[in-house]
């Protein structure tokens, strides 16, 4: 299967889940297909090599990052719910992207300390009410030169609120909204 039709079952299986499903741990809530070409352009631009992301969910974003990647690339990804780590590993698979991503499992204040190094890029979309407490140790993980980017930057202003304010006093961060999907917040590390 090429991998625009595995995109594109599961962009379908994404949507159909979420109407499905009123349980939110069990919904996908995938990026849009915009927002994925998207960090694919962005990825090669700056040349990132090795990226983290926060919240893999079934790997649709994930495959769009790591396909984006130069063949020495890597993306580590993290995710807590074993029921989708499990999915994403078979998506991985079938979308051959498999050998260039690293699955961590379990929660990201626990995980997080098992990125093996300075990050190029970082894609941020998981639960929103944790990103000021990680905000430090993301941004360390991040090599200067490097781009977080984050995801729900319009359609969840609201809960970006308190972590769009302490990026506004970071002397060393540069940010932009871009109106792409449900909206990514670029924050750029100087």
């Amino acid at each position: 299967m090429e991998r625009q039709e595995i995109m594109e079952k599961l962009e379908r299986l994404g949507i159909e889940n979420d109407q499905a499903q009123s349980d939110k741990s069990k919904k996908y809530l995938n990026i849009t297909r915009d927002t994925g070409e998207f960090l694919s352009v962005l990825v090669k631009a700056t040349g990132a090599n090795q990226i983290l992301e926060i919240g893999t969910s079934n790997g649709y974003s994930t495959i769009w990052l790591a396909s984006a990647l130069q063949d020495s690339g890597m993306v580590y990804t993290i995710e807590a719910n074993p029921e989708k780590v499990r999915e994403a590993s078979v998506n991985f698979a079938i979308a051959n992207v498999g050998s260039k991503v690293t699955q961590l499992v379990g929660d990201v204040n626990e995980v997080l300390t098992d990125v093996p190094e300075q990050m190029d890029f970082i894609f941020l979309d998981a639960d929103r009410k944790t990103y000021v407490a990680l905000a430090e140790r993301l941004f360390q993980c991040l090599k200067p030169g490097g781009l977080l980017v984050c995801d729900n930057a319009t359609s969840h202003q609201d809960e970006l609120e308190a972590f769009t304010c302490w990026l506004s006093h970071q002397s060393n961060l540069s940010t932009s909204l871009v109106p792409v999907g449900k909206g990514e917040l670029l924050v750029y590390k100087s």
